[in-house]
């Protein structure tokens, strides 16, 4: 192939790629990162707040700490993680608490017994059931036995290390009780802002490939962009699968699924399954657009010029479907899934297409030096994979 010398190609890249950063973060229902963090620091400061003053004017307990450090170290982003952490960050303590209690009266409040505190506790916290919590039991082994020696009898030793648990309980039910109650985050537009975000990196990528392709080869600095701009989209991937892992979740022990408008959004089958289609479909986009800057051919032949427009129009359907899928809104489905059913005839039937071209042509389809025999398979699968996500919306609006 030929470089281009002219600037015009890559600032054309650089230009696409900060137009979808701003698209991403602007686009409608993305969740404001600001709004999400000002809000858990609110909450946060809240729930500190009210362990501080239950453990120090209620309870007027030696070690008021532990119940505020405790309500902040459960707050998460969703009332579920903050229910289950909460059980871990408990069983941790209770379980470091123990350690220590069992040896220091068996053994003594010596140096032999932190080493053994210090190996029994560090096995404990590797127990898969307490998860990110599993330090804490080493934690609150080292707080325990720090406060024990400091204690001059054993009924004084038994009631500090009591606080130690009460104090922790106290923090993580204000805590969770706080998340549940005040703003409880309800993260299902997560879902469709992840697909949406796949969507516009799918139609960014499918919409600036063809007029290159009706030319001929496109030259080394086109596919080097499109090539990286295909890899860039794995951690998209990984995010939008990680915002419809935060939607289901935000649902569960939430009392706002309960109200009306919330409800419908209960179920995430269908996010879950065009997520996975625009998975694969990108994955796709990434072997095209690799094979085609491995290609080693300064032009197309001029026989192979018409399989190559047929590709082209191909990939015009294809990014027209995963513009429609960019603007996904639950609340519109029937009229998204209407219009995404025709533009998947339009890309099946170029798929077919792209076939008979490869065939009537006598397309070098097994040259590994050549695109043709990547680009016919993966065309296949573009076809098929728009034409599922439209069956799948089709059965999305049917259920619902």
């Amino acid at each position: 192939m030929t470089d281009s010398s002219s600037p015009r190609p890559a600032q054309a890249g650089r230009l696409g790629r900060l137009r979808q950063l701003w698209q991403r973060r602007h686009a409608p229902g993305a969740e404001s990162p600001e709004r999400h963090s000002l809000l858990l620091i609110g909450k946060s400061t809240l729930a500190a707040t009210l362990a501080w003053v239950i453990a120090f004017y209620l309870i007027d307990a030696q070690s008021p700490a532990f119940a505020p450090f405790s309500a902040v170290v459960i707050m998460h982003v969703t009332v579920y993680q903050s229910v289950v952490q909460s059980l871990r960050y408990v069983g941790a303590v209770v379980a470091g608490v123990a350690v220590q209690a069992a040896l220091g009266f068996l053994v003594g409040p010596d140096l032999l017994t932190f080493v053994l505190v210090a190996v029994i506790a560090l096995s404990i916290a590797r127990w898969p059931l307490l998860g990110v919590q599993g330090p804490q039991v080493a934690t609150a082994a080292f707080f325990a036995f720090a406060t024990y020696s400091s204690a001059t009898d054993s009924t004084m030793r038994v009631t500090r290390l009591t606080e130690i648990v009460l104090l922790v309980v106290v923090g993580c039910a204000v805590g969770t009780a706080v998340n549940l109650l005040v703003a409880p985050p309800m993260r299902y537009r997560s879902a469709e802002h992840g697909i949406r975000v796949l969507a516009g990196a799918l139609h960014g990528l499918a919409h600036e490939i063809p007029p290159v392709l009706r030319e001929g080869a496109p030259d080394g600095e086109a596919t080097a962009r499109w090539r990286q701009r295909a890899a860039d989209t794995g951690g998209m991937i990984t995010q939008a699968r990680e915002g419809l892992h935060t939607a289901r979740e935000s649902v569960y022990f939430n009392p706002r699924g309960l109200l009306r408008r919330h409800q419908g959004h209960v179920v995430f089958d269908g996010y879950e399954s065009v997520l996975a289609a625009l998975e694969r479909t990108l994955h796709q986009m990434a072997s095209l657009t690799r094979s085609l800057d491995q290609w080693q051919e300064p032009e197309a032949p001029v026989e192979y010029r018409g399989f190559l427009r047929r590709y082209a129009s191909l990939l015009d359907a294809v990014a027209e479907a995963a513009l429609a899928l960019s603007t996904l809104d639950e609340t519109t489905l029937p009229q998204q899934s209407g219009r995404l059913t025709r533009l998947a005839a339009e890309a099946v039937e170029h798929g077919r297409e792209v076939a008979e071209a490869a065939s009537a042509d006598d397309l070098p389809l097994g040259d590994p030096r050549q695109p043709y025999g990547v680009l016919v398979i993966e065309g296949a699968r573009l076809a098929e994979e728009i034409q599922y996500t439209s069956d799948t919306l089709r059965s999305w609006v049917t259920d619902t």
